[in-house]
């Protein structure tokens, strides 16, 4: 990816109460801006990477102005694979400021123990431009305005808690469509991530612009898998938000971002 791919409008940040920012009601703050993750650990860091998903949460309590947080795995590669990968791992946080969210990305002891330990690592800070469902029962702030179809980039986050009984219905769906998502034009990065293997399932992706995303939205593989799931209630849980990157930086699959 071009470094002017990266170059979009300034989102312009809007209030909670001025955007209907909890899209389902009774959902709690996930906060107002997210931090995103990315790691492929060193293979000497198999261990540590490990550990992260044992401690979970616990090495960020703290965290100033912290209100989310998800440790996660990934498949084999950093993708949608059943087969764990021993050293991709992801973050995902949610702050109450941008200001909270920034201090974070520049001076949290915890993320530099990420970042040491990794071959790779991105780090994203986003704002939602609108955001569906909840994530363990919280739901994120939307403070900022969609970009036009044509302006960029743009992020999109989906994630969901499969039903037991559904689960083989739902992996059945999923190559079709993730195979779609990993040759789509437009698409800048695409990741795949759980909190639980086969159950919790999570996929981040990064557009060139609005248009980009809404065509693999509309694609066959991707929209037959999304109405069978939902058809099929496949999910106990779902979120759906788009976002505006505020800042990418570092390296992720052999391509340096920011």
């Amino acid at each position: 990816m071009q470094p002017d791919a990266l170059q979009g409008p300034v989102p312009t940040a809007r209030s909670a109460a001025s955007t209907g920012a909890t899209t389902r009601t009774g959902a709690r703050s996930a906060g107002s801006v997210a931090v995103l993750v990315l790691a492929d650990m060193a293979p000497t860091a198999r261990l540590w990477a490990w550990g992260r998903l044992v401690l979970g949460a616990r090495p960020f309590r703290g965290v100033p102005g912290l209100q989310f947080i998800k440790v996660m795995g990934s498949g084999q590669g950093g993708g949608f694979g059943l087969k764990p990968s021993g050293t991709h791992r992801g973050l995902f946080l949610g702050f109450d400021t941008e200001e909270s969210a920034r201090h974070f990305i520049e001076q949290d002891p915890q993320l530099a123990a990420w970042r040491a330990h990794a071959r790779e690592c991105l780090v994203t800070l986003l704002r939602a431009t609108s955001s569906k469902g909840s994530w363990s029962g919280a739901a994120l702030e939307v403070t900022a305005e969609a970009p036009g179809t044509q302006d960029g980039p743009i992020a999109a986050l989906t994630r969901a808690s499969i039903k037991p009984r559904r689960a083989l219905a739902f992996w059945r769906l999923s190559p079709p469509a993730e195979a779609s998502l990993a040759r789509a034009e437009g698409c800048l990065l695409a990741a795949g991530l759980g909190e639980a293997p086969v159950l919790r399932q999570w996929t981040f992706s990064l557009w060139r612009n609005t248009a980009a995303m809404d065509a693999y939205a509309r694609s066959g593989a991707h929209q037959q898998a999304i109405r069978a799931a939902y058809g099929g209630g496949h999910f106990s849980e779902s979120m759906f938000v788009r976002f505006v990157p505020l800042q990418l930086q570092g390296r992720w699959q052999g391509q340096a971002h920011g």
